[in-house]
């Protein structure tokens, strides 16, 4: 499939759920509106500069500028363009849960997922305390894994595991940088059957593994640290 026919079946598709659902999440209900630039377009420019392994507005931006230009030819400056992709902003959550349902599944019974989470940082140690952006979700936490602290949020993402590529995301959460793995978890563990679920020891307490246990729903596992004195692991430890 040439890029052409790719960008074609990707705006058909954004055109399809924004008909059917996606416009609820963008009402606008002021008369002065511009729509010149329709929102399945703005959307489908932001997808396909993500697609193309694009990660800022602005590269997003230049290339539709630049290659694209014949097919959104009423593409607005940068300014007025992240501010359409601003009012969108509600609509790519519904939009990822539309895409999931299209994806194939794996059988329900045995299904291997993986579990952990990932720091987002908007201010660094020396601004941690004093940072406010986005104050109404993110604060102050500690990353252990780099063993510093960051103002910012969590992202935790629940994956079905598909041999040979990335994992299929099945649930994506947000999170205040300070509340704990455990909490996160504990709001979506009750809607997991079968299978097994590989994660951190921050993501499961002994409630959670006797529950599990008892009525053979979901099989946790996690890493296996060495004891106070253990020189190595067994071979079953490592391989785990």
């Amino acid at each position: 499939m040439d890029w052409q026919l790719r960008l074609i079946t990707l705006y058909e598709a954004i055109c399809k759920e924004y008909r059917e659902h996606l416009w609820v999440y963008c009402q606008r209900f002021s008369p002065y509106v511009d729509l010149k630039l329709s929102d399945e377009e703005v959307l489908c420019i932001d997808l396909w500069g993500l697609m193309d392994k694009r990660r800022e507005l602005r590269a997003i931006y230049g290339d539709t500028r630049r290659h694209l230009h014949e097919w959104f030819p009423r593409l607005p400056s940068y300014g007025g363009f992240v501010q359409r992709l601003n009012q969108l902003a509600d609509v790519f959550v519904p939009l990822l849960e539309a895409l999931q349902t299209q994806c194939p599944q794996m059988g329900v019974l045995r299904q291997v997922r993986l579990l952990d989470s990932m720091p987002i940082r908007l201010a660094h140690a020396k601004r941690s305390s004093r940072a406010c952006v986005a104050a109404e979700l993110a604060n102050k936490g500690y990353c252990a894994s780099k063993g510093e602290y960051y103002y910012g949020v969590k992202v935790h993402i629940l994956g079905l595991r598909r041999p040979g590529t990335l994992p299929l995301p099945d649930y994506v959460g947000l999170t205040p940088a300070s509340d704990h793995d455990l909490m996160a978890f504990r709001q979506i563990a009750q809607q997991l059957y079968g299978g097994e679920l590989y994660l951190d020891k921050a993501y499961i307490d002994e409630l959670l593994r006797q529950s599990s246990q008892d009525e053979q729903v979901l099989t946790l596992l996690t890493p296996v640290k060495k004891a106070k004195g253990q020189a190595h692991l067994d071979a079953a430890d490592q391989w785990l």
